[in-house]
């Protein structure tokens, strides 16, 4: 936790892009824009219609608004409705204030500049709802509160939609890199342990070793200490353990990982007394992969046995280079008998993925039965990450960058900038994009969908765990992964699909790795390497 003076995140002030609507005595409404000497005058007369602005701030912030007011006709503060939105729908409407407050009553200084808000917004609706006063409008901006960081990592290609897409999932998470890193930064302001991990992998992606992760997995672990479940669900304490493989894998924090000793060995400990004699997994708490499966039982226990030994797997690798070797045989003997225990087939794309990813299914089996039936349907922002993952295990990186077009490029159809917390393709049927009004006879991709705990405008529009694309195109296209802790050497095996070219950049503890990869006409791949010293290229 940090003190107000030792916050390292930085405020920055916008202006919005357009006033897209307006109501009753509003004169010069675009002058809110700006903050030279023209002015908007708003008044109310008495009995009228009340005096409102629909401000757009071009794509998804979070932070407030500022009003620079220079003058009000009675010499004394106005009373104003601010509304917020992630949709013209939502700001339109009576946002929830659930986490952060959308839909508030305030006092706007005569004289000054009043602030006001900390939420995740793209749109904002002033209504005055005092009678017989004017107020005089210089400005009123957008207060973006962020961290400063440096995009590190990068992606293009001659794919204009997929470099989009990949640059949608970096700012995604990079808005949600708050005090800790946030699963979203309208309503779940909140550190979820098994939905950082999609986010964690972003990170590493684009901005490197950024110190919130780990932070963040060291807040969550002193608000649940053992024998409680990290935040009182059994699978998130399995994903502690594999964020901590893949950020040990990524960046080779020998200190931080050798911190971690008491409670790994603890939560191993703990887990053993779930795995029965037979290898099933029998987890307490609350039994949860994901919202989307949460009502199916059957996705629930096979996704649960094969997230298992997926983490004791991850376990056993820790527990090797912290030198606790006897541990790291009990656990990995844990994840063999759990990956030989059968259970009932599920038709989950969720599940199945898991099961590809613990080496429990064949993945070419596995893609060709589940996971490429119908692709763009029976999925999650969330597990859409390990859908790709385990379809890029058979090989399927074709089917996988039609994918990230369709579905995660739905969202950017549909006017989003950031990705959302839930999203499925028949919510675009004849419906508005978020950044259009409401109109007859259409749907409101908004309001009118959602399920479980993001129904309707409760939805997040700018949620961490839908990010995963970023980190995969990293991987996958441009090739880069480490072939040891902390990238002290690298593979890069690219796969292009139907792209003609490719080129970015990685992070890692030595600097940045820097690829080019170019299809001839023959089909092969050229590809130009540039590596930091400290880094080998191994096949």
């Amino acid at each position: 936790m940090f003190s107000a003076t030792q916050d390292p995140r930085q405020r920055e002030y916008l202006a919005a892009v357009s006033v897209i609507w307006h109501s009753g005595h509003v004169d010069g409404p675009n002058s809110a824009l700006n903050s030279d000497e023209s002015v908007c005058t708003i008044r109310s007369p008495k009995g009228e219609e009340k005096a409102s602005l629909l401000l757009d701030f071009g794509r998804e912030i979070h932070g407030g608004l500022r009003f620079d007011i220079p003058n009000i006709s009675s010499g004394q503060p106005a009373r104003v409705r601010v509304r917020f939105g992630e949709s013209i729908s939502e700001a339109m409407s009576a946002p929830s204030n659930d986490h952060a407050i959308h839909d508030s009553e305030i006092l706007v200084s005569w004289m000054g500049r009043t602030e006001f808000g900390e939420t995740g917004f793209r749109y904002a609706r002033i209504d005055l709802l005092q009678e017989d006063v004017e107020v005089t409008v210089r400005q009123i901006c957008a207060v973006l509160i962020y961290r400063p960081l440096e995009y590190k990592g990068s992606f293009e290609s001659n794919d204009l939609r997929l470099n989009s897409l990949w640059k949608m999932g970096a700012y995604t998470v990079h808005l949600c890199m708050q005090d800790h890193v946030w699963d979203g930064i309208k309503r779940d302001r909140l550190v979820w342990i098994g939905d950082l991990h999609p986010e964690a992998m972003v990170i590493s992606s684009v901005f490197g070793a950024h110190p919130i992760v780990t932070e963040t997995m060291d807040i969550q672990k002193l608000r649940n200490p053992l024998p409680q479940w990290m935040n009182g669900i059994s699978s998130y304490s399995l994903w502690w353990i594999i964020i901590q493989r893949d950020w040990y894998l990524y960046h080779g924090d020998m200190a931080y990982l050798t911190s971690q000793r008491h409670y790994l060995l603890g939560l191993i400990d703990q887990l053993a007394n779930f795995i029965d004699v037979d290898g099933c997994e029998k987890l307490d708490g609350f039994r949860f992969l994901e919202w989307p499966t949460s009502d199916d039982p059957s996705a629930i226990d096979a996704g649960l046995q094969a997230l298992a030994v997926i983490a004791l797997r991850a376990a056993s690798e820790l527990c090797v280079a912290i030198e606790e070797n006897e541990t790291a045989v009990r656990a990995n003997n844990l994840a063999e008998k759990a990956s030989k225990f059968v259970r009932p087939d599920s038709e989950s794309k969720q599940a199945n993925a898991l099961k590809v990813l613990a080496g429990m299914a064949d993945p070419d089996n596995v893609n060709c039965s589940v996971l490429s039936q119908d692709p763009n349907n029976g999925l999650s922002t969330f597990y859409g990450y390990y859908i790709l993952q385990a379809r890029a295990r058979a090989g399927d990186f074709q089917g996988c960058l039609d994918l990230i077009r369709t579905y995660w490029g739905g969202m950017m159809d549909m006017g989003a900038t950031t990705f959302w917390e839930g999203f499925e393709m028949s919510w675009m049927e004849n419906a508005c994009r978020i950044d259009q009004f409401p109109q007859p006879g259409l749907g409101d991709v908004h309001a009118d969908n959602g399920g479980w705990c993001y129904q309707g405008l409760r939805h997040s529009l700018c949620h961490g765990w839908a990010a995963g694309p970023t980190a995969w195109l990293s991987e996958h296209v441009l090739g880069v992964a480490p072939a040891s802790p902390g990238f002290k050497t690298v593979r890069i095996q690219p796969h292009l699909g139907d792209l003609q070219w490719v080129r970015g950049t990685v992070p890692t503890p030595h600097g940045v790795i820097e690829v080019t990869h170019v299809k001839t006409k023959e089909g092969h791949i050229d590809s130009r390497v540039t590596l930091p010293g400290g880094v080998e290229l191994v096949d």
